[in-house]
């Protein structure tokens, strides 16, 4: 059995997009579900108390609910709000950020979030060691990789992998929304509101390669790990991360419950994915060694 998590919103959403959307996830296959603004702090259309609140109501559905810190601290502001949301204790916090780290280490139990770069055993120990107890690793990381990093942890900490949706990829202090509308990045009018899925990036050959997510780049391919349950439980993996898109989410949660915890058939579970409204091709590749991410092989 493998638990399903909701990771966080990686877009801009709309405060009514959000309740709306966690709303849903409330009556899910899903036991975790991540909150938090952990892109840019110009996103305000939700609080601290705003995330908390939601947090609570999840809570009572029923749910784990983990905070996630933001990827990047740039300023004071950030900072503090990366203190109030450590010294609040209500709920697990996910470290996206070095800063972070330090906030919560020796402290509550904690999760290494996927922009934390771990990719060795003594890495992971040096963490386990701080008071971690879930490991997301970096989406480039294939299988056999994790597995290797992960083994000698297994009794110790969880591994949660990014098994949907479109991977982050980079982050810069630039916003290239906001350069992409001819704007700057402290008037950028919120242009991120348009983009409900981000902006995708296409070759001159009109192939889709990256999407453009305010300051976070991310693959134009969804990962999806439908097909590789049993390669999954081979690395030790016990938890799946499905990263939200603005359609049709309810439906990729009943299928990777279907696939993964229930037998259903993968392939047949694939087709129906493909017919859905996602925001780009499907891809496999990371996960496979030594293959390029934007690959699909289909199970």
């Amino acid at each position: 059995m493998f638990s399903l998590s909701v990771g966080p919103v990686q877009y801009y959403w709309t405060r009514k997009t959000l309740t709306d959307f966690y709303a849903m996830v409330a009556d899910s296959p899903a036991s975790t579900v991540c909150l938090g603004e952990v892109v840019c702090s110009r996103r305000h259309e939700m609080k601290t108390e705003d995330w908390l609140s939601l947090g609570r109501e999840l809570a009572q559905a029923g749910k784990e609910v983990v905070m996630g810190t933001q990827a990047l601290i740039e300023s004071e502001a950030e900072l503090r709000t990366l203190r109030r949301g450590v010294e609040g204790g209500e709920f697990m916090m996910e470290a996206n950020d070095m800063a972070a780290v330090r906030k919560l280490a020796g402290g509550a139990p904690w999760v290494i979030g996927a922009h934390v770069n771990v990719y060795s055993d003594p890495a992971l120990a040096e963490y386990v060691a701080l008071g971690a107890v879930r490991w997301v690793p970096a989406v480039e990381l294939s299988l056999d990789d994790i597995a290797r990093v992960h083994r000698p942890h297994a009794q110790t900490v969880a591994c949660e992998v990014f098994a949907f949706g479109r991977m982050p990829l980079a982050l810069s202090a630039r916003c290239f929304t906001a350069r992409h509308h001819h704007l700057q990045k402290d008037s950028c009018e919120f242009r991120c509101l348009d983009d409900p899925d981000g902006l995708m990036l296409k070759t001159r050959d009109g192939q889709a390669f990256l999407t453009l997510n305010g300051i976070q780049t991310q693959s134009a391919a969804v990962q999806c790990l439908l097909g590789h349950r049993q390669a999954l439980m081979d690395a030790g993996v016990t938890r799946l991360r499905l990263s939200p898109c603005s359609q049709d989410f309810d439906r990729v949660l009943d299928l990777f419950d279907g696939v993964m915890n229930q037998g259903c058939s993968a392939s047949e579970a694939v087709s129906t994915l493909e017919s859905l409204a996602l925001p780009g091709p499907l891809s496999n590749g990371y996960v496979q060694a030594q293959r390029p991410g934007m690959l699909w092989v289909s199970p």
